[in-house]
């Protein structure tokens, strides 16, 4: 059998482009050079790209022939409703949809095959929106499993509430949770939600409705004519968020509990970064001279530093797209996707494993050599 080496020369990510330009998807538009990628998710072998015009665009991975390296090719295309900009998308695989959020708008789709449910009515008035991410992370259901299909839940933040749903085939309320202000950020797990407002960051306790502010966005005034630092957060495990804030110098990355208490260590950039995304254990940050940084969850150190990629530009989407998320190998991960690499095969090795015999008791050491024509 094949496996990865595990050589520490071998680093945890591998940059490359895997979507060169949506450029010529457009090339019959009026102004095909106006077209931005806005947000990306990905899901095994396939990759949703939303695009400022409206469009969500599928790409799949395809086998070329047997000596040609696989690609990603253009596979589905639907256009919003509204025709703006895909500002966010949220892959549910358990239950095969997709929320996508437009024009302050949640839309729901089937996938693969990127088709509108029609009979759900799109949710009107969203600030912000938190799948449950425990959900987001069950797998997809299998034919052979006898597992019932489970629903899965989130929040939808507006101006005046909270909105609690839950969705299947049909969309159900749950109850509403009052809040003034709103929120621009969300991230949910379990009954603990995490948003941000323009200050700071609360944690809400759906079930005992409950607010605890816990860290501002900024820790400093912000200068006269700059931009505020936008708020970034993210579900690190069932019971942990990573906020992160800005505190003049630099950001810092607080790992908290449902508690809003300090956990593990903090993380340190030396600039705000564009886009940050979890693949346990790395968290990995665009910084905003196109720097990726990549720290290990676990130790909380710098791990590997990629200098500036050769990218069209800084915007969020741009991690997701030409990080190949290789964990030391080409591997497939229910929050990854499949990366096709020419330098994998060279990175593997064959190597003899010893097996139990059948009649050997539990905890016992007898031993049969893997050899060839013997299981």
């Amino acid at each position: 059998m094949a496996v990865s080496t595990m050589s520490s020369d071998i680093p945890p990510y591998q940059v490359q482009p895997l979507i060169s330009t949506i450029l010529d998807i457009h090339e019959n538009s009026d102004d095909p050079f106006s077209v931005e990628v806005k947000c990306v998710q990905a899901l095994g072998s396939e990759i949703y790209v939303g695009c400022s015009n409206g469009d969500i665009l599928l790409f799949a991975l395809q086998t070329n022939g047997p000596h040609q390296p696989e690609s990603y090719t253009l596979v589905s295309r639907q256009v919003l409703p509204t025709g703006k900009a895909v500002e966010e998308i949220v892959l549910t695989p358990c239950i095969s949809k997709a929320l996508i959020l437009s024009d302050r708008q949640i839309f729901f789709f089937v996938i693969p095959s990127l088709e509108l449910v029609s009979s759900i009515k799109p949710i009107r008035n969203v600030m912000a929106f938190a799948v449950d991410h425990q959900h987001i992370a069950r797998p997809m259901p299998s034919v052979d499993s006898p597992m019932p299909i489970l629903p899965v839940d989130f929040c939808v933040v507006k101006r005046t509430g909270i909105v609690l749903y839950s969705l299947r085939e049909s969309l159900s309320w749950i109850k509403d949770i009052p809040l003034q202000g709103g929120a621009f950020l969300a991230r949910r797990t379990g009954l603990c939600l995490c948003i941000a407002d323009r200050e700071q960051y609360t944690l809400i306790n759906l079930d005992a409705v409950t607010a605890t502010p816990i860290l501002p966005i900024s820790q400093v005034p912000p200068e006269p004519g700059m931009r505020p630092h936008r708020p970034m957060s993210l579900v690190v495990a069932e019971e942990e968020f990573l906020i992160l804030s800005w505190t003049g110098t630099g950001t810092m990355g607080v790992f908290i509990n449902l508690n809003g208490d300090p956990v593990r260590g903090t993380l340190q950039w030396p600039s705000h970064p564009l886009s940050i995304c979890l693949e346990y254990p790395y968290v990995t940050a665009l910084l905003s001279d196109q720097t990726i940084q990549v720290h290990n969850v676990e130790s909380q150190e710098i791990v590997q530093e990629v200098p500036a990629p050769p990218l069209p530009s800084a915007n969020e989407a741009s991690l997701k797209v030409l990080l190949a998320a290789e964990r030391r190998a080409l591997t497939m991960s229910p929050s990854g996707f499949l990366v096709p690499w020419q330098q994998q095969p060279d990175k593997q090795r064959l190597v003899k494993v010893n097996l139990l015999g059948r009649c050997a008791e539990p905890g016992g050491r007898e031993v049969i050599p893997n050899v060839a024509g013997k299981t």
